[in-house]
């Protein structure tokens, strides 16, 4: 079994892979337009698995664990891109939630 990587290791990979070509990081901008185009593939597959929408026959199979994936390496190029710590971000936000919205849903009974 791998071993699991942190957000640290993560963004390293990341980095070290986009560091392998003379283009780098992509703008802001064009980076936004990439995380926009990902989500909708996203949606259309879960759209194909949950909702109303029938995959075409001649369409590609794909799986909602892969266009998450593709979520995930763009979000990590738009962190690294701008020089944001994604695991200090997601420590923040939980911070967050565990103190803003620690009562804003029901609980589950223990």
């Amino acid at each position: 079994m791998d071993k699991q990587k942190t957000m640290q290791e993560m963004q390293a990979e990341v980095d070290q892979y986009i560091s392998q070509f003379k283009e780098g990081y992509f703008s802001p901008l064009a980076m936004l337009a990439r995380l926009s185009e990902e989500l909708g593939e996203l949606a259309r597959e879960v759209n194909h698995y949950y909702g109303e929408k029938p995959k075409k026959a001649t369409e590609e199979a794909n799986t909602i664990d892969n266009e998450l994936a593709d979520m995930l390496f763009v979000i990590i190029c738009f962190a690294n891109s701008l020089g944001i710590d994604l695991q200090k971000s997601h420590d923040q936000v939980m911070h967050k939630f565990a103190t803003r919205d620690k009562d804003r849903w029901t609980k589950l009974e223990d």
